[in-house]
């Protein structure tokens, strides 16, 4: 069966593959084996074309090509058992190409598509099959490609590693030679010393003789040594330039390297790009690595020079050294070189010189310029100690600089540091510009922030005597935010802080959170809560902000706490009176834990540790005396002048009329209070902390009073603006609100206002422009000026009423003297920002002012000279308490009746109040401390007194 199927079998079939037989002689093409190669190759046949190399006609006997069978030859395989003779026969192979056919000069490959090509399952499978037997051949190819390169690698890395070897044996044997001819030239020279000295010894013994002598002549060199030396001399030069051309030639094929080193797939950063990030590493990170690279430039040019010299020259290797360093030192040393070697190898060291010396002075330039460029920005150190540290900058700043420099006057100067988030040179800038006298301080600049704690220490924060934070210009609430996280950033530093910390706060309700960080360390001054109180205060009481001013400001006489032992013992009754130079209005009692009581009870006892508070002109310029000497009639009933009959008509009832009629026997009671009666107040604008004022006015003011609103906020907004601020319209007992809308500085809205009839008139800076402090003036003094000419002419009898005032007394114009009058029928309080406006409202004295920067820069800078001072202004400022008065002289003393400013003291006491100053009926300012106590003199009733008393 088998023998029949291979004798009546076809011719062997050439398709793709038609140089591989069709039978195999080992197998029968009947016998399993074949029947199942011939089903595989039916299921591997390839629908692809397949390129294959061609016969080779030129051979006598074509060769079977040495390959590993296709998918085509199983197909072909497969395909001569079942095909048919006329397919076999159409599928013969075609003539041999001639050889000089020049028509098939180029043809390598031919390309044919089986046609006899199976359908269904069979193709599918077939072609599955031909896709891996060439990716199999394709990953052999790629195996032996990556096997060749992988030994050439390693050839080369061999090799490399030969040369790098040998290098080292070469230079180690170089080294070697090297040293020991220094060791023989040493030798050498320590021998001939050594026979100077026996020949100077000889001499001096008189045994040498000369015309014994005889002249040892040197032995010529043989031609072994002058080789070795030539020798020598050769391998120094081929040294010097090994060593010169072995990094370039390095730093040139590194990146071949690199690329040997790693595998076509891998991301592995290249060796040239690991050493140009090591080296800028290093001269970015180190400061001292450009001149330790300049230094180490030098030396090798100094090593390579001395070499190749050495090579060329007959000196030796100590005098080339040298002489190569006066090459690098003059470039023109070189000139006196003699040979074509030494004159090549003196330009070359002269010419690595100069580019040495350009780096030098590069380096050196740049480091000065760096430098200057440091101190210029700010961002050098501050190596000072219990200096005064101011962080932000407002426009406040002025100001606070102005007091600090008058407060350390009498040290002769002292040291203030500004550090902002602004430039140095713009913050010099504008300091220079203030108009005041520094007198002896220093302002020192720095550029940086109080919330990194480098720039704090850059400054010394940890040696400040005080520590100073400016609220921000705008947003009260980012501000005072920004004002928290500075104090978490000084409660951080790492040394401690010496001194406390003042901060200035926009509003009331931050007050809490900041004290809870900073703790016992921080001090807080609320600006515009103390501005607000204060300017209540001056509404009911004119005059009132002047001596505010005095007392805050250092130019004048402020509060001291200090201990006087010789005191201990005295009730407080004497203390009062044993100051010269001073006043007495307060006790630091040690007993309660350093708490300040103002105005206490004239029978306190001093105990020891206890304080003093003062009212002086300094620190230095008061110490208590002995007892003056007073009347011992000075505690008598002041008796009210008598007087002359007079007929009253009272026309209808008020509920109040019993207090407007005072029968007591002739003279005024100890404890006589002037009763209280409604007011009529206006409001001008709209402040932040407006709702704060308010609670503050229902305190002080009598039942039954009103307060006027008048600003542009629409009166539907304004009850919840004031609900969401913290307002509680049912906690307002005395007062009344009465709402207008309009524009404060549009003169129809303001005479919709009945502005004749109102007590007081506070003029506010509104907040729509208090960041701009000109701005905010500018609207202030252009709504005083409308005020006061809409209340000069509705004043009735206004003709008279300006006929009596002098003509020196106003400008050139009648409307400056109808404002007077005006001013006279009420009070007007002002709030300016500027200082500068303050000249405008002082001449013209048509309003009492309230300057709201400069007096928060004087509190803060007295708190920062004196922490304790804060306790004290709180009280004063505050609701409960005591508080800042001016009293009629009525009160203390008789008309004409000659008193000195103890007795006046000492009457005060009568009413449980503090006399801390006066004014006089024509002077123009109060005298607060006054200088002579003891001096008498007689007082008028149009005088009158500023006393420290409990809040009524």
């Amino acid at each position: 069966m088998a023998m029949s199927l291979d004798s009546e079998s076809s011719p062997p079939a050439l398709n793709r593959d038609w140089f591989f037989s069709t039978t195999n002689p080992s197998f029968p093409s009947g016998s399993p084996g074949n029947v199942n190669r011939g089903l595989n190759a039916r299921r591997k046949s390839s629908a692809f074309p397949v390129t294959e190399r061609a016969p080779k006609p030129y051979l006598r006997e074509a060769r079977p090509q040495q390959r590993l069978p296709t998918a085509g030859t199983w197909m072909s395989f497969g395909s001569s058992v079942s095909t048919s003779p006329a397919t076999s026969a159409a599928t013969e192979p075609p003539a041999a190409i001639p050889r000089g056919d020049p028509r098939y000069a180029g043809l390598r490959r031919k390309v044919r598509f089986d046609t006899s090509e199976e359908k269904g399952e069979g193709q599918g499978a077939g072609a599955a099959s031909a896709v891996t037997n060439e990716m199999v051949a394709e990953a052999a190819s790629e195996g032996r490609r990556k096997g060749f390169w992988a030994r050439m690698v390693d050839r080369r890395i061999r090799v490399q590693l030969s040369v790098a070897i040998f290098a080292a044996l070469v230079l180690l044997g170089f080294t070697s030679v090297l040293q020991k001819n220094f060791l023989l030239n040493i030798q050498v020279n320590l021998l001939q010393d050594q026979l100077s000295k026996q020949k100077v010894r000889l001499q001096e013994c008189d045994l040498y003789d000369p015309e014994y002598h005889v002249e040892v002549v040197p032995p010529v060199p043989p031609a072994t040594s002058y080789l070795l030396q030539k020798s020598l001399k050769n391998s120094a030069l081929f040294a010097s330039l090994a060593m010169l051309c072995f990094p370039l030639l390095v730093l040139r094929h590194l990146d071949k390297i690199s690329r040997f080193r790693k595998s076509s797939d891998s991301e592995e950063i290249s060796l040239n790009k690991q050493l140009a990030y090591k080296v800028d590493v290093f001269l970015s990170v180190y400061p001292f690595s450009k001149p330790l690279t300049l230094l180490l430039a030098t030396l090798l040019l100094l090593c390579l020079g001395g070499l190749a010299l050495f090579g060329v020259t007959d000196g030796t290797l100590a005098d080339c050294m040298w002489l190569s360093w006066t090459y690098v030192a003059d470039s023109g040393n070189h000139a006196n070189s003699v040979g074509t070697g030494p004159k090549l190898v003196s330009v070359s060291i002269t010419f690595g010189g100069m580019l040495i010396f350009a780096m030098m002075l590069g380096l050196v330039s740049d480091a000065i310029s760096e430098k200057f460029d440091s101190l210029r920005k700010g961002r050098s150190e501050v190596i000072e100690k219990n200096h005064t540290l101011i962080l932000g900058w407002s426009d406040k700043l002025g100001s606070l600089l102005n007091q600090l420099a008058i407060a350390n006057e009498n040290l002769g100067g002292g040291i203030v540091v500004v550090m902002a988030e602004r430039d140095k040179e713009e913050m010099e800038l504008d300091i220079a510009k203030m108009e005041f006298d520094f007198r002896g301080t220093s302002v020192i600049c720095r550029s940086g922030s109080p919330l990194i704690l480098a720039d704090l220490k850059k400054v010394s924060v940890s040696k400040a005597h005080a520590i100073i934070v400016l609220a921000e210009d705008g947003n009260a609430d980012l501000s005072d935010a920004r004002a928290l996280r500075t104090v978490l950033s000084l409660t951080g530093v790492k040394d401690g802080l010496k001194g406390h910390i003042v901060v200035e706060l926009s509003d009331i309700d931050n007050e809490v959170l900041v004290k809870l960080v900073g703790g016992d360390l921080v001090e807080t001054v609320v600006a515009h809560d103390v501005i607000g109180r204060l300017m209540i205060q001056c509404a009911r009481q004119p005059g009132l902000a002047q001596i505010w001013e005095d007392i805050l400001g250092f130019e004048n006489c402020e509060f001291y706490i200090k201990k006087w032992p010789q005191l201990y013992g005295m009730q407080f009754e004497e203390v009062l009176i044993s100051f010269p130079d001073a006043v007495p209005c307060g006790i630091k009692v040690s007993a309660l834990g350093g708490k300040i009581i103002l105005n206490p009870d004239d029978h306190y006892v001093l105990q020891e540790e206890d304080e003093v508070l003062v009212i002086a002109e300094d620190d230095d310029t008061y110490a208590p005396s002995t007892l003056p000497k007073v009347k011992e009639a000075v505690y008598i009933s002041i008796v009210r002048p008598t007087r002359k009959a007079q007929k009253i008509l009272l026309c209808g009832w008020r509920r109040d009329i019993d207090d407007m009629i005072v029968v007591y026997g002739g003279h005024l009671p100890r404890d006589f209070t002037i009763p209280k009666s409604p007011e009529k107040i206006l409001f001008c604008g709209w402040r932040r902390d407006i709702e704060d004022m308010i609670m503050v006015l229902d305190a002080f003011l009598a039942p039954e009073s009103e307060l006027w609103m008048f600003n542009e906020v629409p009166e539907s907004d304004r009850e919840k603006k004031l609900i969401d601020g913290g307002l509680d319209f049912i906690r307002l007992e005395n007062i009344s609100l009465v709402h207008r809308e309009g524009n404060a500085v549009i003169r129809r809205h303001l005479e919709s206002l009945p502005l004749e009839s109102f007590d007081s008139i506070l003029i506010l800076a509104d907040e729509s422009v208090e960041d701009s402090a000109i701005q905010a003036d500018s609207r202030s003094l252009a709504t005083l000026l409308l005020i006061r000419d809409i209340q000069a002419r509705r004043l009735p009898f206004k003709e008279a009423m300006v006929s009596h005032i002098h003509p020196v007394s106003f400008f050139q114009g009648s409307w400056i003297g109808e404002m007077q009058q005006a001013s006279d029928k009420s009070v007007i309080i002002s709030e300016i920002l500027d200082p500068r406006t303050k000249n405008l409202l002082t001449m013209s004295k048509i309003s009492d002012y309230v300057l709201s920067n400069e007096l928060v820069s004087m509190a803060l800078a007295m708190v920062a000279e004196d922490r304790q001072i804060n306790d004290v202004l709180e009280e004063l400022f505050a609701e409960e308490g005591n508080e800042m008065q001016i009293r009629s002289s009525d009160l203390y003393l008789r008309e004409e009746e000659e008193l000195n400013f103890y007795e006046i003291i000492l009457r005060g006491r009568q009413r449980k109040e503090i006399v801390i100053g006066y004014r006089l009926a024509d002077a123009e300012r109060a005298v607060i401390n006054p200088p002579a106590k003891d001096a008498r003199r007689k007082w008028s009733y149009k005088d009158v007194f500023i006393v420290i008393t409990v809040k009524d």
